[in-house]
């Protein structure tokens, strides 16, 4: 790959090869469907299950990417991230695998499941304040003394291209093409990279971002056309509260069909239908295009309608259903 391809969007012979070169290195995880929710949801349902991806979530496809295109030199002092959990856990974990130091900053209230999955992965952990002044300015001081190379949770080229290769992949084991790819949408790494397989790669299939009601900046983003952040939002989906960045931002706005969002009890009822009838544990951020697709069930009657189960890092010892705290 060229150095520009660091820069540039990635085009479809990049993702191909990517995804190609991480055979081996990315599980190639199922595709599952259920008649039950398909007969709950009147639409013909396909779960692309990264709650078996390593590190449990689809993140490991991006920072898997992201590390076959750093020099040695780069590569000898290793890697740095701020990450509440599953990048952290993704980066640590690839990092690991290609022999590299990775320096993780996370907020002091990260889920503990998580800390502890970055240590086991030999990541070295920072702790600083939950805010994202805290975590950029934390981060540069790791930057600044290590001389590790940043690599962005989703604001990075290469960890699109990584991420595009879960629709891809995908597309090699479904009979046709789905009419619709529902994905999860924080910071849009994960949704930009779907959207761009489905402009390469199908000829029909319309991508729709999912994101939960109270944090839905890219939803407002989409309708006003302009650039909203995220700000502070209260969401039991934790790892869809970050801002659109400046790479995904655009290729959402330009090629996404819709934007729809999941009220908090309709993601926790999404999660629980997916443990209870399909025996798959997810985490609540994975749950959110399912439930986002119940509360709009209209658009999806009698469609293919893939859905990107993004990971399970759920802590267990905190089960949405069983916990008072987000019910009204």
């Amino acid at each position: 790959m060229t150095a520009s391809s660091t820069s540039c969007l990635p085009d479809s012979e990049s993702i191909r090869k990517t995804w190609q070169k991480l055979t081996g290195i990315v599980k190639q995880t199922p595709v599952l469907t259920s008649e039950t929710l398909n007969i709950l949801t009147g639409s013909k349902l396909f779960f692309k299950c990264e709650n078996f991806q390593k590190a449990g979530a689809f993140k490991f496809r991006g920072a898997s990417s992201a590390l076959l295109h750093i020099s040695d030199d780069q590569a000898a002092k290793g890697v740095c991230t701020h990450s509440s959990g599953n990048h952290a856990q993704a980066l640590a974990l690839a990092a690991k695998i290609r022999g590299l130091k990775a320096f993780i900053v996370m907020p002091e209230n990260a889920p503990e499941v998580k800390v502890n999955a970055v240590r086991d992965y030999g990541g070295q952990i920072t702790f600083c304040m939950p805010t994202l002044e805290a975590r950029e300015s934390t981060l540069e001081e790791v930057r600044k003394a290590t001389g590790a190379l940043f690599i962005h949770p989703y604001n990075n080229y290469n960890i699109i291209r990584g991420q595009a290769g879960c629709f891809y992949e995908i597309l090699q084991q479904m009979d046709e093409e789905p009419d619709y790819i529902i994905a999860p949408l924080g910071g849009g790494g994960l949704l930009a990279g779907t959207i761009l397989s489905a402009k390469y790669f199908t000829k029909k299939t319309r991508v729709i971002g999912a994101e939960p009601l109270n944090a839905n900046d890219a939803w407002k983003s989409f309708r006003e056309k302009r650039f909203i952040p995220s700000e502070s939002p209260l969401t039991i989906a934790d790892g869809l509260k970050t801002s659109l960045g400046t790479k995904t931002y655009p290729i959402i706005m330009e090629h996404v069909e819709d934007i729809i969002t999941a009220t908090e009890q309709g993601i926790i009822d999404a999660m629980f239908l997916v443990w209870e009838r399909m025996k798959l544990v997810i985490e609540p951020s994975a749950a959110v295009p399912l439930a986002a697709l119940m509360e709009n069930p209209e658009r999806f009657q009698n469609k293919k309608t893939g859905i990107i189960l993004s990971g399970g890092n759920t802590d267990l010892r905190r089960i949405p259903w069983l916990e008072n705290r987000y019910h009204h």
